[in-house]
């Protein structure tokens, strides 16, 4: 009978089973579209080539309605109310749909949302599917990614189960779903034609605008990018701008080869206005134990006298990089960081090239290591930035001057091994370890400077080597009382190689070898216990610690390279021996002694303090005794009572944090050392702040104290927008070193910050460098800078 109807369900949800053939009428499998892909992983790369008009002719569609009607004489096949169809992944919602067996088609009205397995959404108010799934057609549709692009056009049309085409459509990224529905986007890319081609995983644009607010701000007639769901693919990056006095205006206009899903290379090409084309290029390969990047940059200068007075005065320049790391075995790897340079000040000059900032330091490295042990291998070599300069005041008669022949007196280091070891089980009843160390180096010329009538010597000319063998033990007793007993002792030896040693720094030992040992015994005493009270809790602890052993030998003697810096604080307080390395050996019997203090209170708030002093009650100062560098003078150490340390540290439950390290002179507690930084979020202002200051050193020529203060701030105006600016002010000469500021705008999809920063830290405040910043971010787009010097 014609017009009959079959009912499957009149008031409940019902669920269906149909044949391959309805299930591919009812699905279409919509492209993932949006920009330039960054964190896509491979494997997704492979899930949607398998996907790409393809579906599992044995999966099974499952239908949901509120009501199922089967037209026989028409072969259509009809549901209404609230339908969803589910197969392989993909869903289909709308108010109705109908499947049209004899045209093969599935057609979908009222609300229409559809997601692929990719997670791309598509919202319209109808949509035609075919039964192959490789052809549809949707008008008025919109269609979300993953990753959080969007494209809406007047109508989208699919074919051959590969490219679709959106008609008079739009390009862009949505951020908060708060944002009101009606606003435009902030930016977007309206184009005439956009097509996407789902194997070749690339995106076309013709006649294309970008916009801001609505507003056409440059017209292109065709380019393209990679769909979202390519994790690399070959194309123009981004470029950025180039403005500087000496080079001129430029751009860098960079072009990426995705070779290989294993290796790159990315080329950039930077016609600069004033010195000519400078090319670049970085190549990166990762291996199954391995990576590693090789990077080369040069030029062939038009003008090399802009560079007049600097090393920077030549036609070629340019430098090469390579940086890796390989594992050879589980618990082993071997890696390279090094960089070599035509001339000291080329990476600063050429900025933009895109090498990381260890210009100066080129290592190479062994690396082994266990739960219980570490052993490592290094050579370095080092080329520094810092042009020659003069300073005849602290020039020492019959060296090279101060300021002279920089990079001659840098050490080749070849190498520098350390090896550390905890023993398994206990010796003795406590916990015994070994340390040793190794360097070897060769310095071409003697780093010298004279000051109050004698000569010191940051490194000597010739080849020095040292081996450091030290064995340590110590045990932890607590007694009833709740006293921490902690007995410890170490014995280490030391052996100096000095060969072809400047025959003019006679404080050097004459012998080629010299050997230096230095037993100790110890013993460290903690008392610590807690006061409970309403609110929190405040906890105590007296420390005390002696430790005996014979006077250092040799002192002035010996070559002193990697124990240049003392820092006397409450982080060294306890430390057996508190130089820096291992080529000055603390001898003599000293008492370091200090009490630890903290607040805990239930609200959150948090307070920690530790004061402290050191004594020398018997033997030889080491502190006291200067060396060929003098670096112990004005340590703090050097009298037999000590300077006074103390530190603090403070957290509220509102972001505010404080801490401070300071020292204080033995006689009247006048600072002799100051460090305070502070750090806290407060509504929407965000700072840092630190204060430093370090009183006057005659004895090292530091003839003023020196007082500075930095601190940067950041204003939040409203969601999106920020004001910032950052300082640096140097207290004892009434001088501002550097500042800046600048305002901001940032969302989800577009970022940009328009900045001005001023430094006067290479011209001792007679001049000013001052930069003018612009930098543009669209996401899935690029991003792009420009930074223009300044003229007076």
């Amino acid at each position: 009978m014609a017009g009959f109807r079959f009912l499957l369900s009149t008031t409940a949800l019902t669920r269906a089973a149909f044949s391959r053939r309805a299930l591919a009428a009812a699905i279409l499998s919509v492209p993932s579209l949006g920009g330039l892909p960054a964190t896509i992983v491979q494997a997704q790369e492979n899930i949607q080539e398998a996907l790409v008009g393809q579906v599992d002719p044995n999966a099974n569609l499952l239908l949901e309605a509120n009501q199922v009607v089967y037209d026989f004489d028409n072969d259509v096949i009809h549901a209404v109310g609230d339908v969803q169809v589910y197969y392989d992944g993909y869903t289909v919602q709308a108010h109705r749909i109908t499947f049209d067996r004899k045209q093969d088609t599935l057609v979908a009205n009222g609300n229409v949302i559809f997601t692929d397995p990719l997670g791309d959404v598509v919202r319209t108010s109808s949509m035609t599917l075919s039964e192959d799934l490789k052809n549809g057609f949707a008008k008025s549709l919109q269609l979300d990614t993953p990753q959080r692009t969007r494209f809406i056009a007047e109508e989208a049309t699919r074919k051959d189960g590969n490219v679709t085409t959106f008609t008079n459509g739009m390009y862009t990224v949505y951020t908060e779903p708060t944002t009101p529905p009606n606003k435009p986007p902030l930016w977007s890319i309206s184009s005439a034609k956009i097509i996407h081609n789902q194997q070749e995983r690339t995106i076309y644009f013709e006649d294309a605008a970008l916009e801001f607010f609505g507003k056409p701000i440059a017209h292109v007639p065709y380019f393209k990018l990679p769909d979202p769901t390519v994790k690399r693919k070959s194309g123009f990056l981004t470029p950025t701008g180039v403005s500087s006095t000496n080079l001129g205006v430029g751009v860098n206009v960079p072009y990426y080869w995705a070779l290989d899903p294993y290796y790159d290379l990315l080329t950039t090409v930077s016609p600069l206005s004033e010195q000519g084309v400078l090319p670049e290029a970085a190549f990166r390969q990762k291996m199954v134990n391995g990576q590693y990047e090789l990077y080369a940059a040069g030029i062939i200068q038009a003008q090399p006298g802009k560079f007049s007075g600097t090393s920077g005065d030549q036609r070629g320049r340019g430098a090469i990089k390579s940086v890796g790391e390989f594992r050879l075995a589980p618990h082993w790897k071997i890696g390279w960081d090094a960089t070599l340079k035509s001339d000291r000040t080329f990476l600063e000059d050429y900025d933009f090239v895109g090498f990381d900032d260890n210009d100066e330091t080129s290592e190479i490295y062994l690396k082994g290591s266990t739960t219980r042990n570490d052993f490592t291998i290094r050579a370095y070599a080092f080329q520094i930035s810092q042009e020659d300069y003069t300073d005849s005041d602290f020039d020492a008669a019959g060296f090279s001057p101060v300021g002279s022949d920089l990079q001659e007196k840098q050490p080749l280091v070849h190498p520098v091994v350390d090896y550390d070891y905890v023993f398994d089980n206990p010796v003795a009843g406590g916990e015994l370890s070994l340390t040793s160390n190794f360097y070897s180096l060769t310095r071409s010329e003697t780093d010298a400077f004279e000051f109050n009538g004698n000569d010191r010597f940051r490194g000597v000319a010739g080849t020095f080597s040292r081996l450091t063998l030290e064995a340590d033990w110590r045990r932890t007793y607590i007694d009833p009382l709740g006293q921490t007993w902690m007995p410890f002792a170490y014995a280490r030896g030391d052996l100096f190689s000095i060969e072809s040693s400047d025959d003019d720094v006679t404080a050097l030992a004459g012998e080629s070898f010299v050997a230096r040992t230095t037993p100790a015994i110890g013993l460290e005493y903690r008392y610590p216990f807690i006061a409970t009270f309403q609110g929190g809790n405040q906890f105590f602890e007296p420390v005390a610690q002696v430790v005996a052993r014979p006077n250092e030998k040799d002192i002035g003697e010996l070559p002193n390279e990697d124990a240049q810096s003392i820092v006397f604080d409450t982080t060294t307080l306890f430390d057996y021996d508190k130089f820096s390395g291992f080529d000055r050996a603390e001898g003599g019997t000293r008492l370091n002694v200090g009490f630890n203090y903290k607040l805990q209170l239930d609200s959150g708030y948090y307070f920690t303090t530790l004061v402290g002093r050191s004594y020398q009650i018997a033997g030889e100062n080491s502190y006291e005794v200067v060396d060929i560098l003098g670096a112990t003078l004005d340590s703090g150490l050097e009298t037999t009572a000590s300077d006074y340390v103390g530190s603090l540290y403070f957290n509220t439950i509102h972001g505010i944090q404080v801490g401070a390290q300071g020292r204080f002179d033995t006689d009247d507690l006048a600072v002799n050392r100051l460090q305070v930084q502070a750090s806290g979020t407060y509504g929407p202002v965000v700072s840092t702040l630190a204060y430093a200051f370090l009183d006057a050193q005659p004895d090292v020529g530091i003839d003023d104290p020196r007082e500075e203060i930095v601190g940067a701030a950041s204003l939040r105006l409203e969601d999106n927008w920020r004001v910032f600016g950052s300082m640096r002010y140097d207290i004892e000469n009434s001088d501002l070193v550097q500042d800046g500021v600048g305002i901001g705008y940032d969302d989800e999809g577009f970022s940009l910050s328009i900045s001005y920063a001023e430094d006067r830290s290479r011209f001792d405040g007679s001049d000013v460098d001052r930069t003018l910043y612009l930098r543009i971010g669209l996401r899935t787009i690029g991003n792009t800078q420009v930074s223009s010097g300044v003229g007076d």
